[in-house]
């Protein structure tokens, strides 16, 4: 714990799902004073301008860079430029900022959705570049991963400690519930629990159900990311992710059945089944900073339905 004494840091993003759970986790498991964590206010300190940029890493010793715009696949589809200019511009204007600034440590978040369509499973760290993304999220996709290549290129000009990390799709409590942006698991479990209440006797599901997809609990992926930014300080990037993946069918079935859910579940095959497998191969984090997730997804859907449950009716629509 020593590595976060006396450290300023600046968590983008600290106020959304994954960014409140790292600043749990530094408050009160690493016992970081809350006045040594900046969590900028994205209405106020656009990190799509580079003076808030340059203003924010001013005397940063470490930088946490989650601040993304994010949607599931109907979002993607309705936004691809708006996905593609913001989550670029922000992480460039952030990743110089912060050179200028000398920051000690840039950790950068990418996402699974960088990986080729057709990636050979588990995904594999090395095949990142073997073909293009899944069409539908390529353009948030290649945005993230264009940060890569300029942390390396930063890395190896510059000098500069920047760590680029691949979680894989995360869930959990103060995830996003809203129906016209979230991804696939706060978006059923909505819909099972509104027709469980409502004594409704069907749900539409999107797709075919055949696709597979790994999810990671938010607790277990803010303590990968927090071990990554003490213990990794190389230039590849590393995969954070369960290695175990599940049918969206199968997936669906069981939040059904945890939601109490007894209808019948549609299949709405109008809809686009998106990447047709997804799961990764983990061994990089745990050989170089010994990150291993401890949460099963049984037991992190039961958390998050219950977390939802407690929502009052018009915090359940959005986002916390």
């Amino acid at each position: 714990m020593t590595f976060w004494k006396n450290k300023r840091i600046l968590l983008t993003g600290g106020a959304g799902f994954l960014g409140s759970h790292i600043l749990q986790n530094l408050t009160q498991k690493r016992n970081v004073p809350k006045n040594n964590i900046i969590v900028p206010n994205s209405k106020n300190q656009d990190l799509r301008k580079p003076e808030n940029c340059k203003k924010l890493a001013e005397n940063t010793d470490i930088i946490i860079h989650l601040a993304a715009r994010v949607g599931g696949i109907g979002f993607n589809q309705k936004n691809p430029g708006t996905l593609f200019y913001d989550n670029i511009t922000m992480g460039t204007q952030l990743m110089e900022a912060a050179r200028l600034a000398g920051t000690e440590k840039f950790v950068q978040i990418g996402t699974v959705c960088s990986y080729p369509k057709h990636t050979p499973t588990p995904f594999k760290e090395e095949n990142l570049w073997n073909g293009y993304p899944e069409e539908t999220n390529a353009p948030y996709g290649i945005a993230k991963k264009a940060l890569l290549v300029m942390a390396q290129a930063y890395r190896q000009q510059y000098g500069m400690n920047i760590i680029y990390l691949l979680p894989v799709n995360l869930y959990g409590p103060k995830d996003n519930f809203n129906l016209e942006t979230s991804h696939v698991i706060p978006a059923l479990i909505r819909k099972f629990t509104k027709a469980t209440e409502k004594r409704e006797k069907q749900v539409t599901a999107w797709g075919t159900g055949k696709p597979s997809r790994e999810f990671l609990y938010v607790e277990d992926a803010a303590e990968g990311i927090l071990l990554a930014a003490e213990k990794y300080d190389k230039p590849e990037p590393v995969n954070l992710g369960t290695g175990k993946e599940i049918t969206i069918k199968n997936l669906t079935n069981l939040i059904a059945e945890l939601t109490g859910f007894k209808g019948e579940i549609i299949w709405d095959k109008t809809r686009p089944d998106g990447q047709p497998r997804r799961c990764l191969d983990v061994s990089r984090a745990k050989r170089e900073f010994g990150f291993e997730a401890k949460t099963d997804l049984a037991t992190g859907l039961k958390k998050t339905i219950e977390w939802y449950k407690k929502q009052p009716a018009e915090a359940k629509k959005k986002t916390p």
